[in-house]
């Protein structure tokens, strides 16, 4: 079995050189959330294509797994990839900004009439999975000896047909597993997307990294606008208990009622709308926010 290094090391190359996923959703997301915090991305065309920043940041497009390997060994500063796979490429301490997407659980699963109610009940058995490491790793831990085999394709078939005892997988909603009659029997790790990088200080990363925070932050943000009478601004702080400090501006030839300028979570907008109404509050408007630094 391929063992990786436990700790991320920085390439050699003068370039900050970052793994972007050549496919899929991930893909998709990664490069949107780039372009939100001003990186240039039009030239990322599939995999193997790359595109340079006047700043000395390079984006390769490749796959995770190649991208979590190259980054395991220091050939690569950093990667776009799922909690999973930076474990099973021995990734599991290094930074990580999570990015709050694609979320799913790693799981252990059987199927459903073999009379298994715990992963105790696999002992001797054997496990089909894409991530041969991280099974091994959850089994060794647990002190359960089992047969790791690495696997391509569809797990759930696989199980379902008795060619393996059980399945380690990535599930988001379940569908799938109840399709083919598949119990889960354990959950390994909690997933989803991360920006995962070397753990030497750049200041090409740290400016990455907070610009993509401040790109994530604002894509749950409003920056509302509206007028509302000024003996009501107290009861506006109300609905927002976050806000502290409002912009007041003065309205042209009128006492009662003030502009008012604030951002807020777009759920809390949405949910406070009509309380907003109530108020007397009128002419709202609610814009994107296309960045958000606190």
């Amino acid at each position: 079995m391929t063992s990786f290094p436990t700790a991320v090391q920085a390439n050699s190359h003068d370039l900050v050189r970052l793994g972007v996923p050549s496919k899929g959703r991930l893909r998709d997301f990664a490069i949107e959330l780039l372009s939100t915090a001003g990186y240039h991305t039009t030239a990322l065309r599939g995999t193997g294509s790359a595109v340079q920043e006047d700043s000395g940041l390079e984006f390769i497009e490749m796959r995770p797994r190649d991208a979590a390997a190259a980054l395991a060994v220091g050939t690569l500063d950093g990667a776009f990839l799922s909690t999973d796979i930076a474990a099973e490429f021995g990734l599991g301490a290094a930074p990580r900004l999570p990015l709050g997407y694609a979320r799913n659980r790693l799981i252990v699963a059987s199927r459903d009439d073999d009379g298994r109610t715990s992963v105790q009940d696999l002992a001797g058995g054997t496990v089909a999975t894409h991530q041969p490491v991280n099974t091994q790793r959850f089994f060794d831990q647990l002190g359960i000896n089992v047969t790791v085999v690495h696997m391509g394709g569809s797990l759930e078939g696989v199980c379902a047909a008795g060619i393996a005892d059980a399945i380690v997988d990535n599930s988001e909603t379940g569908t799938s597993l109840r399709q083919n009659r598949l119990r889960v029997l354990a959950e390994i790790m909690a997933c989803e997307a991360e920006f995962v990088h070397s753990d030497e200080a750049h200041p090409i990363i740290d400016d990455l990294v907070l610009r993509v925070k401040a790109a994530l932050d604002a894509r749950q943000a409003r920056y509302v606008m509206l007028h509302i009478p000024v003996d009501r601004i107290d009861d506006l702080r109300g609905l927002f208990p976050g806000l502290a400090s409002p912009t007041v501006l003065p309205l042209a030839g009128r006492d009662d009622l003030v502009a008012l300028h604030f951002v807020c979570g777009n759920r809390d907008l949405w949910a406070n709308l009509s309380d907003l109404r109530a108020l007397g509050a009128t002419g709202i408007v609610a814009l994107q926010v296309g960045a958000l630094l606190n």
